[in-house]
């Protein structure tokens, strides 16, 4: 099984444990972002990973390239060029204090992409499965068409084609999103989201749900499932259901509409040790089911664990093994020690 992922490497720079960035004087460094998560996961779950995007040629950019190789995804396609790696700095939050994330990833290499740097037959040689984000085409430029010509020499391939909605209000609006993603999802055969971007990209909303106040009408997310399946051609949808009772408590379940029927996971209350990249730890294990061929209720239950585990683990990457999201999986969420 070979899948390709495409999007933007970050760095990622935090101070430590729960200081605020006032605060410190140092600050930890790794590397991170949407597609980057999902190909490192799928790598963990033993599947030939392979991760595209732009990079510089200088020693960042390098150490990004190494950072990927060292979790065993495939960074052959990975372009050289450009001038800087766009950075994210991340406050993480505590209680009532949300986490805070700044961008600065301005005329980043990827950004700055052009059609020619991606020889897109080549990199979907022998590809089963291929997944973007709306995070690229939000970052401007040249990306929304490179996007569209990646989708279209995928289903060339006879690839199946993800895509996480993954809306960013600080990368553009809400029509600007509607309009490129529209365009772009009809391509796609299974779309991910979370409990906002229905909403905020085609304006599908859950009756009777509050995101900003923890209120979510769960059945009315089957709903917008079958809405959106309905109006973009999907022949799958997956939503990510997170209820917030503050930054260190957080109850995870999700849906999943297989086209005919409707599955709904467990609800795992967990306690956040790092946030991010919990939702692309949901998508590479769907896209894992997916591709060994569960059956809808088992993949969504794997996808769902697969995403718990990762808010218990530091940094952007799910360092976990199918073995033990299959454990939880199970029903075994004890958390007890194994020896």
């Amino acid at each position: 099984m070979k899948v390709v992922t495409f999007g933007e490497l970050m760095l990622r720079l935090e101070p430590a444990g729960y200081y605020r960035f006032v605060q410190v004087d140092s600050m930890t460094a790794t590397f991170g972002g949407a597609e980057a998560n999902v190909a490192v996961s799928l790598a963990n779950f033993g599947v030939d990973s392979c991760y595209v995007t732009k990079l510089p040629e200088h020693e960042i950019g390098q150490s990004a390239v190494n950072n990927l190789r060292r979790y065993g995804v495939n960074t052959q396609y990975i372009v050289r060029g450009g001038k800087r790696v766009g950075i994210y700095y991340n406050e993480r939050g505590a209680s009532q204090r949300p986490s805070k994330c700044i961008y600065d990833r301005a005329g980043s290499a990827i950004a700055e992409a052009e059609a020619k740097d991606f020889d897109w037959e080549k990199i979907f040689e022998g590809c089963d499965w291929f997944h973007i984000t709306g995070i690229t085409p939000a970052l401007g430029g040249n990306l929304p068409d490179i996007c569209e010509q990646a989708c279209k020499a995928a289903k060339k391939a006879g690839a199946t084609i993800s895509c996480d909605l993954n809306y960013r209000s600080k990368l553009w609006s809400t029509q600007q999103a509607q309009k490129v993603m529209t365009k772009l999802c009809s391509y796609v055969d299974v779309c991910i989201a979370n409990e906002e971007d229905a909403k905020n990209v085609f304006g599908i909303a859950a009756k009777d749900s509050d995101v900003e106040t923890g209120k979510l009408n769960k059945e009315g997310y089957f709903s917008v499932a079958k809405q959106l399946a309905e109006k973009l051609g999907f022949k799958k949808v997956a939503i990510t259901l997170r209820t917030s009772v503050n930054a260190n408590q957080n109850k995870w379940a999700a849906l999943f509409y297989d086209g005919s029927d409707f599955f709904f996971s467990k609800e795992y209350d967990m306690m956040v040790v790092d946030r991010l990249g919990g939702g692309d730890s949901f998508t590479a294990g769907l896209i894992y089911s997916l591709l060994n061929k569960k059956d809808s209720q088992s993949a969504l239950d794997f996808a769902v664990a697969s995403s718990c585990l990762k808010h218990s683990i530091e940094g952007d990457f799910n360092m976990v093994t199918v073995a033990e999201v299959e454990h939880l999986a199970a029903g075994d969420a004890s958390g007890r020690i194994l020896r």
